[in-house]
């Protein structure tokens, strides 16, 4: 096995920084050493296979995305990045463990849908991945199967308060799922939007001739927001289930999770870089040249972008500050405005909900310490640790310390990014939801579990290098 130093950096934890060298040996960390200790010899960097330099940038435990959609059959067509391409354009952006979600739908069976999701990617992943389950049909079949997934590694499974006809569970469907969850310690993740009340709201609108991609923002309204929040913290409650809130974008959901922690109850929840810094007036109501006022359609997503006006934005950054949110994920879910977005054309209802941001994410996060929103620890703990920890990783991944995989980043503070797609950008769209946005800091040098894939702007990775990870319960509950 090869062995490898990184000297000179500044190691970055959850609860610090400290000048560090790292030491790697095969896929693993070994040791992390102060500068210019002997404790494994005097001359530890010429005794390695490799030294990489990390004077003046940070080093800190590879990003794990928990929340993406590779793949997904969604709106008459499928997400268009593969697990090749989307992991391969995560590893650009220094994360490097993603956590995707296998599908169930009604009258299908969980072990069906897993086994596709394997097989889609199997071979094909530049990273390591896991994977939570979607169950779009809450059955005497499905209860039964539950268990199960924990022996798959398969720890949280995700359901649908949207979505009628697609995903969508009724509130007998929930408890009943939820009773399992608290049997077995499954961390239930809720889609929290009152789904039948805001098809009505659509279906109102389109008839007013109301077709644009704004108003897909309107339907959704950040009441049923906070209702179904409301609704699934009180479900959980009364059964005991741990729950965790997928993509939250409206300051009254985060008031309901934070009104449950102060209870002490294992409710949990995650915001994505969309709900930091982009919005219903400027993106949903953009209008553009090429597109005119379907420009709109590139941000089309659920939960939906809400109103800068009404400080949905400031109060999530403040939510991640005081860790009313205690995560910061994707929900990756790309689609191209040629021949996907634009099967919206005249009906809002019918635009794919998905933005692509899994290349991003790291450098949107650190550009709030940048702005002073983050702590420099913040950040890691945000983008890195919790995720491992919340999903039965930690130890793993989501730590540099001695046993843990090499998953690591060298992040330059000096550094700049500029995003665009003739900037950096790898996802498979034919658009960038981030466009023009510049990043003071830059992802120089990526490992996973110990191989270099990123170095000095040159891809080094390859599809089949990235392996199936299995979790455990979620380290997280209190």
């Amino acid at each position: 096995m090869t062995t490898t130093l990184i000297t000179g950096g500044i190691v970055v934890s959850a609860t610090g920084r400290v000048p560090a060298d790292v030491l790697i040996d095969g896929e693993r960390i070994v040791a992390v050493l102060a500068p210019g200790s002997v404790l494994l010899g005097s001359d530890l960097a010429a005794s390695v296979d490799t030294v990489l330099d990390a004077t003046g940038k940070y080093v800190i435990p590879g990003g794990i995305d928990a929340h993406t959609h590779m793949e997904l059959p969604f709106g008459g067509t499928a997400a268009s990045d593969t697990f090749e391409t989307g992991t391969r354009a995560a590893a650009w952006g220094g994360t490097t463990t993603i956590i995707d979600f296998a599908v169930q739908r009604t009258g299908e069976r969980i072990q069906d849908g897993l086994a596709e999701w394997h097989r889609k990617a199997a071979g094909n992943c530049a990273i390591d991945y896991g994977f939570h389950q979607i169950i779009g049909g809450v059955d005497h079949d499905a209860l039964a199967a539950m268990p199960g997934l924990i022996d798959e590694g398969i720890t949280s499974f995700k359901l649908f308060m949207a979505y009628p006809g697609v995903f969508y569970s009724d509130d007998a469907q929930i408890l009943k799922a939820m009773q399992v969850s608290r049997d077995t310690g499954l961390l239930t993740m809720m889609h929290a939007e009152n789904g039948p009340v805001i098809d009505v709201l659509a279906e109102q609108l389109y008839a007013e001739g109301k077709t644009d991609p704004y108003f897909h923002g309107i339907a959704r309204a950040w009441q049923m927001e906070e209702e179904a929040t409301h609704r699934a913290i009180m479900l959980a409650n009364l059964t005991g289930a741990p729950l965790y809130v997928v993509h939250v974008s409206a300051k009254q959901a985060v008031e309901q999770l934070a009104w449950a922690r102060d209870r002490g109850q294992n409710a949990f929840g995650e915001t994505c870089p969309q709900y930091l810094y982009l919005s219903l007036e400027d993106q949903l109501g953009a209008s553009s040249e090429e597109w005119g006022r379907f420009e709109g359609a590139k941000w089309v997503c659920s939960t939906p972008l809400r109103s800068r006006a009404e400080g949905h934005q400031d109060s999530m950054w403040q939510a991640l500050r005081t860790n009313d949110l205690q995560m910061v994920s994707t929900d990756h879910c790309p689609f191209c405005m040629k021949d996907q977005k634009e099967l919206g054309l005249g009906d809002f209802r019918k635009i794919p909900n998905g933005i692509g941001s899994v290349e991003h994410r790291m450098d949107l996060m650190y550009q709030g310490v940048v702005t002073g929103e983050l702590t420099l620890e913040r950040w890691v703990e945000l983008t890195s640790t919790t995720p491992a920890r919340m999903f039965g990783l930690y130890g793993q991944k989501g730590v540099i310390a001695p046993g843990a995989d090499a998953d690591i980043v060298i992040y330059d503070p000096n550094g700049h990014t500029s995003i665009g797609v003739n900037e950096s950008h790898h996802m498979n769209m034919d658009h960038s939801a981030w466009e023009g946005f510049e990043i003071d800091g830059h992802v120089d040098t990526v490992l996973s579990r110990g191989r270099v894939i990123v170095d000095g702007g040159v891809y080094h990775g390859s599809a089949g290098h990235g392996r199936y990870v299995k979790r455990s319960l979620s380290q997280y509950l209190i």
